[in-house]
């Protein structure tokens, strides 16, 4: 059952014998993976009216429990985006009536981040349709390769970010 990438790994084998390309066979189809499913995941947010960065936002709020609150540096750490791009998103969710906006009742100078009862509705609905997505999108796994491969991808990015991998 060839893909694109065997045809891919094929190519530089005939061209570049001299090469180790098997990499390609687990990088290629992570690479091509990620951007099929970033599409299938964009599509069920576009079903909300939302943007990826849009939904991660809020996601954001919503997960950290009652009162719904963060400031706007922890959000662009949860969301891993700088400041700035953190600061266009809450201006389209402030204006869009999802989130508010306040001073810090402990920093005067520092703001605060608020889902409204809008957002919160929206956000719960929109994850709602976002597990029932990532639910289909595995369905092909039986639960022990779902868990293997959980812990695989768990290994492999913790590594990678303690730089040792």
């Amino acid at each position: 059952m060839a893909d694109h990438v065997d045809r891919v790994l094929a190519e530089w084998a005939r061209e570049r014998p001299d090469l180790d390309s098997t990499p390609v066979g687990v990088i290629g189809r992570l690479h091509r993976l990620a951007n099929a499913l970033t599409q299938e995941l964009v599509a069920v947010y576009r079903e909300h009216g939302l943007s990826e960065g849009e939904f991660d936002v809020l996601a954001a709020l919503r997960r950290v429990g009652e009162p719904f609150e963060r400031t706007p540096g922890d959000l662009a750490q949860n969301t891993m985006v700088t400041t700035g791009a953190m600061t266009k998103r809450l201006d389209r969710l402030v204006e869009a009536g999802l989130v508010s906006r306040r001073v810090s009742e402990v920093d005067g100078r520092g703001r605060v981040v608020a889902l409204t009862v809008r957002g919160r509705e929206l956000i719960d609905q929109a994850y709602t349709a976002h597990m029932a997505n990532e639910h289909r999108l595995l369905e092909h796994f039986t639960p022990p390769e779902r868990q293997a491969l959980q812990v695989l991808l768990t290994q492999w990015l913790s590594r990678f970010e303690s730089g040792s991998g």
